[in-house]
């Protein structure tokens, strides 16, 4: 079976497209919310099995960098091939353009990224299967709905909605790299062990490249104006800010001198 052909993936496609799949990505919105919610709740018990809070009783320990460009590559690959097989909807400028912020964050993450990292903590293979999972239909919800459903008016990338989201989505993203280059860069070569990040907006919150990404997947949400980018924002605020609170945490414990003005993710309220 092809791509393109009549039998083809973009034929199947085709076919399913229709009240009833727009339906399901909205039920499949509300799960998404659920699931994130669900995650937080889960995580005030059990810290994310992944970077300092890596164990082999979430299975084997993958290498670092491979582990995370193949769990991240859905998320690009997906809606690539989703406006690939796309029509009318796919080919407006609106789409286009809001397609292109989300692949452009998973470009970022997948290809460039685990280049990035160094010698980073081996990831559980369940934590890898997990973010793999969620990559699959993350990617696929976004990209579905941006290449087959989402309808925007004349004039969109000049409306308000759409100006304001995108300059979230784009400050979010530059908080989010920026914070990672403090992380990365923390440790001198030859030293080990951790110490407290500073500089950028880690001299107001702990969880600086969470905020970022956080702040970038609201603003992704209020340009697109839809449920399926909604659930994703939600989602994201959800999981990552449990992940946020763990951080904070564990370095009031580490650290005597870590400051104690120092928020958790939202700068100077949590």
């Amino acid at each position: 079976m092809g791509f393109a052909g009549d039998g083809g993936v973009c034929a199947l496609l085709r076919r399913a497209e229709g009240p009833e799949e727009r339906r399901l990505l909205e039920l499949f919105s509300y799960g998404l919310m659920a699931l994130g919610a669900t995650s937080a709740l889960l995580l005030c018990f059990i810290p994310m099995p992944y970077g300092r809070y890596s164990s082999r009783r979430f299975g084997w320990l993958l290498p670092a960098r491979p582990a995370w460009a193949l769990q991240e590559l859905p998320s690009l690959l997906v809606p690539l091939g989703l406006a690939a097989c796309g029509g009318v909807v796919a080919a407006a400028r609106p789409n286009r353009v809001l397609l292109g912020c989300f692949v452009l964050h998973y470009a970022h993450r997948a290809l460039i990224f685990p280049l990035l990292i160094r010698a980073g903590k081996p990831t559980p293979f369940f934590t890898f299967v997990l973010a793999l999972l969620f990559c699959v239909f993350n990617g696929y919800l976004q990209g579905r709905s941006l290449t087959t459903y989402a309808a925007y008016p004349p004039g969109w990338l000049g409306d308000s909605c759409f100006i304001i989201g995108f300059l979230g989505w784009l400050i979010g993203m530059a908080i989010n790299i920026h914070s990672d280059h403090i992380l990365r860069n923390l440790r001198k070569p030859g030293e080990t062990g951790y110490k407290i990040p500073r500089g950028g907006m880690f001299e107001y919150v702990s969880g600086a490249n969470f905020f970022g990404e956080i702040l970038e997947w609201f603003g992704f949400a209020l340009a697109c104006c839809t449920i399926e980018s909604l659930a994703f924002a939600l989602c994201s605020l959800f999981i990552l800010g449990s992940r946020a609170r763990q951080h904070h945490k564990w370095y009031l414990e580490k650290f005597e001198d870590y400051p104690k003005d120092r928020k958790i993710v939202i700068p100077f309220l949590y």
